[in-house]
């Protein structure tokens, strides 16, 4: 009889999620199993939800070789919202077997979801601004904001202080009350935007926002960008940077509602001014020019999500962590 695993939230924290250098590390293994072919995948589907652009339901399938061995489905809603206790984004991915298709498990992934995002902000970070930074901005208190919250502060020791910024002040205390804070690092709330980019190497734009608010203002020599969000970043901001950076770009730029592929759809921006991917930036070390005003635009790669689920799935199997069931 083949069985499979689920993993619940606390599942996957106990099989290992958290585990921030593992899951830099996954974005690494993933990228170069990318390049090499042994890992690909196809068009997201993509189902309205509402007239709200933001509710919507996504259907993201992948697969990824070596040791990982996966071939998996992400399954994700989306809400404008939080609904009563119900969170603003539900997850799951399902992982078979790629050598053979049997199947694995499936795991609650909101969290997976968030944590390879932030992993792929850490590995950016770290290879944009290979000197080192001394002050971050982060902007929203969501789920997102909270997850590049705890990885700054796990992976980014030598920070001096992370400003925070968000519409809604209540929501902006929460975030800093339920954080671990490493006592060298301080964490500075402000009233007004300008004031918490002010003095930041980087911008890390981690909102809900339906329309952008990042405009040329917030573009600086030698700061880094990163888009996160839904669409935060004004086109003329983007027109304003000396060097466009993405994680891939993709048959995704045609439909994404990420700010750069509108501006791109708009006639805006050619595809051609990309100046590097993640597989330049992680495998070839590309490195911006000294000073340059820098953009990098996460949309967000669900082969990432299938990595991370069959890692954390193949650990929860060595704990015996989770529930597990006939299949066939």
């Amino acid at each position: 009889m083949t069985m499979i695993r689920h993993l619940s939230r606390a599942d996957v924290v106990n099989a290992g999620a958290l585990d921030w250098a593992a899951a830099v590390n996954d974005v690494h293994e993933t990228i170069r199993l990318l390049r090499d072919g042994t890992a690909g995948m196809v068009a997201e589907s993509v189902m309205p939800l509402g007239a709200d652009p933001r509710n919507k339901a996504y259907g993201l399938p992948a697969f990824v070789g070596g040791a990982y061995n996966a071939a998996g489905l992400k399954w994700t809603v989306h809400r404008a919202e939080p609904i009563v206790d119900l969170p603003s984004i539900s997850s799951t991915t399902i992982i078979n077997r790629l050598t053979d298709g049997a199947p694995v498990g499936s795991v609650e992934s909101a969290l997976l979801t968030r944590m390879r995002t932030a992993a792929v902000s850490a590995a950016a970070i770290t290879a944009l601004k290979p000197e080192g930074i001394r002050s971050v901005a982060l902007l929203g208190a969501g789920q997102h904001a909270q997850s590049h919250l705890d990885m700054l502060l796990a992976l980014f020791p030598d920070i001096g202080t992370i400003h925070l910024w968000n519409r809604t002040r209540a929501h902006l205390d929460a975030l800093i009350a339920q954080t671990d804070r490493a006592a060298s690092t301080e964490l500075q709330p402000h009233a007004d935007l300008a004031g918490a980019v002010q003095d930041a190497d980087v911008v890390l734009c981690c909102t809900s926002a339906p329309q952008p608010f990042i405009d040329a203002s917030a573009v600086k020599a030698g700061r880094l960008i990163m888009q996160i969000g839904f669409h935060e970043v004004m086109f003329e901001a983007i027109a304003a940077t000396d060097i466009v950076t993405v994680d891939l770009w993709g048959d995704f730029a045609e439909k994404s509602a990420k700010s750069l592929f509108q501006m791109y759809r708009a006639g805006q921006f050619e595809a051609q001014h990309v100046a590097a991917d993640l597989p330049a930036i992680l495998l070839d070390g590309w490195k911006p020019p000294a000073g340059a005003s820098l953009y990098f635009s996460s949309f967000g790669l669900n082969v990432f999500d299938i990595a991370f689920a069959a890692r954390i799935l193949q650990q929860a199997r060595e704990l015996n962590i989770g529930t597990v069931l006939p299949s066939i």
